[in-house]
């Protein structure tokens, strides 16, 4: 049930996870580029399936924290990767024996590709989103009651910290002050889980899926088929609104690149509304697809996908809907990543393949 990450894979891999990050995740450029690096300076990465993790076994997540906006500029290295794993692991007492994904996004997807080769560690084929969220705490293992501290950052000067915090959301609310204060980009490792936790808290076979969409993308532009539809189908999703971007307003506040978008054709107008990642999707002002459900931006022809840093006035995009692990959808998951978390004073409008009118006013 294993397989290998070499080099050659990064980039189908990349373009998956920046498909299912919804728009944030960071910059999937720049986390290939590090992933291809530490696969070629330290060996490919052996990805193993949940099934197979021991129970006993001592499991890190790693990602990058902060505005995918300033990461662009602030390019991380290796060794800010690897420094919040060995200060979290001599916090712990005990070696790391596996490595995770937060979330199944960007830049989050393939830097635990980088920690994995440079540690010389396995990698679990899951995540802990389905998707990506903004905040640190926002991950099925907060559901089922996995502490996010001891939790390790550190930045590219050198600095690393380790807090040990009362709950997962002073987890956040700590790290991301020391978050902006170190230039709101840093590198952390957290969630120290056993196997037997990570096999009934994480979304099993997140990276296969990340493959297959990214691979799949590539393969029907070779056909001259349609990229989009491909991934439409592969996530039993449903390609919402296509038109050109004709006004983004975005900015970098509290460490999280906030903000909106309006997309249009001669008819009609949709609206996005994004924390890094896409929250909201609003046709003419009626709500059409919330969080936690997945909303995607791709470039109209090509299929590749677009992050909220990304969109540009006159892009000509298409927006697919995508339904989210069922998890977020029950009542202890809606409090944490539901449209009213964000502000946002509408119920959650959960989606299943299909939105209601839609088909009659796109016609």
């Amino acid at each position: 049930m294993s397989w290998t990450i070499t080099a050659e894979d990064i980039p189908g891999l990349a373009r998956g996870a920046a498909v299912l990050g919804t728009g944030g995740g960071g910059d999937p450029y720049i986390g290939a580029l590090l992933a291809a690096q530490a696969l070629r300076q330290h060996g490919d990465v052996t990805v193993v399936s949940v099934d197979e993790v021991p129970d006993d076994a001592l499991v890190l997540t790693v990602a990058m924290m902060g505005a995918p906006t300033v990461m662009v500029e602030k390019l991380p290295s290796l060794d800010e990767v690897v420094a919040p794993v060995h200060a979290l692991s001599a916090s712990l007492g005990r070696p790391v024996t596996h490595i995770a994904c937060a979330e199944v996004g960007g830049v989050n997807s393939t830097i635990p590709i980088a920690a994995a080769a440079a540690l010389g560690l396995p990698l679990i084929d899951a995540d802990g989103m389905g998707r990506a969220f903004p905040e640190l705490q926002m991950v099925l293992p907060t559901l089922y009651g996995v502490a996010a501290s001891p939790l390790a950052f550190g930045d590219e000067k050198g600095n690393v910290g380790v807090l040990n915090t009362v709950d997962n959301s002073w987890t956040e609310r700590i790290a991301r002050v020391a978050c902006v204060e170190m230039g709101c980009s840093v590198m952390i490792s957290g969630f120290p889980m056993l196997g037997s936790q990570a096999r009934e808290a994480l979304v099993a076979g997140s990276l296969t899926l990340c493959r297959e969409i990214g691979d799949g993308i590539a393969h029907a532009r070779e056909t001259n088929t349609d990229p989009v539809q491909h991934t439409v189908r592969l996530l039993g999703g449903l390609e919402l609104f296509a038109g050109k971007v004709v006004d983004v307003e975005r900015a970098t506040t509290t460490g999280f690149a906030r903000g909106r978008a309006r997309i249009e054709n001669p008819d009609t107008m949709l609206e996005l509304f994004f924390q890094n990642e896409h929250l909201m999707a609003q046709l003419d002002g009626r709500t059409l697809v919330t969080t936690p459900d997945l909303i995607m931006v791709v470039e109209h022809d090509s299929g590749e996908p677009i992050t909220t840093e990304g969109l540009r006035y006159g892009q000509r995009v298409r927006v697919i809907a995508a339904p989210s692990d069922e998890r977020w959808h029950s009542a202890d998951g809606l409090a944490m990543v539901g449209p009213g978390y964000f502000g946002y004073d509408i119920p959650s409008h959960r989606f299943d393949g299909r939105v209601e009118g839609l088909a009659e006013e796109a016609a």
